[in-house]
């Protein structure tokens, strides 16, 4: 005779999981606005960057993204810092660059 299934500390389980998922998002999310100089940034421009998201074509979401995943198999602190020592009038100015040159200035 099979052992009946506890849904109820397999749901709690999931849940917990889920807390957890949820948290380690959070702190991500924390970590890549401090690594990308971004917590240096007045808070219009960055809710004007990501209302720009709206806006972006496929193309240059998919360049993000593109960008986004070099950053984190990058480990994110070197071009953070990178990013940080440019300063504000490289970011203007080269807001579509592409990875490979943001390795080459990392």
């Amino acid at each position: 005779m099979r052992k009946p299934r506890d849904i109820d500390s397999e749901l709690s389980a999931l849940v917990e999981r889920a807390k957890l998922l949820k948290d380690k998002r959070v702190r991500q999310f924390g970590e890549l606005v401090t690594s990308t100089g971004a917590d240096a940034r007045p808070v219009e421009i960055i809710a004007g960057a990501l209302l720009a998201i709206g806006d972006a074509t496929d193309s240059e979401r998919e360049a993000w993204h593109v960008r986004g995943a070099a950053f984190f198999q990058k480990g994110g602190n070197a071009t953070g810092r990178a990013h940080a020592k440019r300063g504000a009038g490289a970011a203007r100015s080269g807001g579509a660059q592409s990875v490979d040159a943001d390795e080459g200035a990392a």
